[in-house]
């Protein structure tokens, strides 16, 4: 990623002084992407890469409705930075605060928190040393964000199926397979409670079951509860097949117009992350 280029332990002199002569490290980052592509996330990575204090607002904490508030509120998270360097400011959607300067809709409130950035950062765009695009995630992380948001819960899914899984959220953000798995770790849970029939595992917990496999028993689980065995009670591995269900009514939440956005901004003015 090209974001890990940029990030260097300057606490050694040697590297510092020797190494870097008369290169200075890159000051300010423009990540820009679509929504859900883990950008607070790299920042705070930086940070703590960097042995970096990391101060995380959103644009709307900038925004005050008293008159002066709002440029006080950025020159002041600009002096603690300094304090506490090395630091590194994330401003979460700035894009809502830094259109072009002078647009007809620009509010007065806008243009006085736009002009205090400026100042502070010494066009924002040419204030940022690198436009570092951070894409949709492809394939191969796709399939990665699966296992990872499944974690240790009991599944039976196959390297197989999560390629199947991750060829088919093309288009997909990492929040948007995260929520996906989110939704699919409680399919088991509504199986359970929806159970009319349970068996009998060999390490004596009562797991969902349907009518004609071997040793099924028809009770509900809460039938099961009342006769004490509440705390026996499992559900069912996750399977393709709760995958399956969710999808079938999941959606991408970025539009196909917005990524085009984004690519024909890094065609012009940004670089691959």
């Amino acid at each position: 990623m090209e974001l890990q280029n940029h990030v260097m332990d300057l606490s050694h002199e040697f590297l510092y002084n020797v190494l870097l002569g008369k290169r200075r490290p890159w000051r300010a980052f423009l990540l820009y992407g679509p929504p859900g592509t883990g950008k607070s996330y790299l920042a705070k990575a930086v940070a703590t890469e960097a042995d970096s204090t990391f101060f995380s607002i959103s644009s709307s904490d900038l925004v005050s409705k008293w008159m002066g508030e709002s440029e006080k509120l950025v020159s002041n998270l600009f002096q603690m930075a300094r304090e506490s360097a090395p630091s590194i400011i994330f401003i979460d959607e700035i894009d809502s605060l830094c259109g072009q300067r002078g647009e007809g809709n620009e509010s007065e409130a806008s243009r006085r928190i736009k002009t205090e950035l400026l100042v502070q950062m010494q066009a924002i765009r040419r204030r940022f040393d690198k436009r570092i695009y951070i894409p949709l995630p492809d394939l191969k992380a796709r399939q990665h964000m699966f296992k990872v948001h499944l974690g240790d819960t009991p599944h039976n899914l196959t390297e197989s199926d999560f390629e199947v899984l991750a060829r088919r959220t093309e288009g997909f953000s990492g929040s948007d397979i995260s929520v996906c798995v989110k939704d699919v770790l409680f399919e088991p849970v509504r199986k359970t409670q929806d159970a009319m029939f349970f068996v009998n595992t060999s390490n004596g917990m009562w797991m969902p079951c349907g009518p004609k496999q071997p040793g099924a028993v028809q009770t509900t689980m809460q039938e099961l509860a009342a006769q004490g065995l509440a705390a026996k009670i499992i559900p069912p591995p996750i399977s393709r097949t709760d995958f399956d269900k969710v999808l079938a009514r999941q959606r991408p939440t970025v539009s196909k117009a917005d990524l085009e956005v984004h690519e024909r901004f890094t065609k012009e003015f940004g670089e691959e992350g």
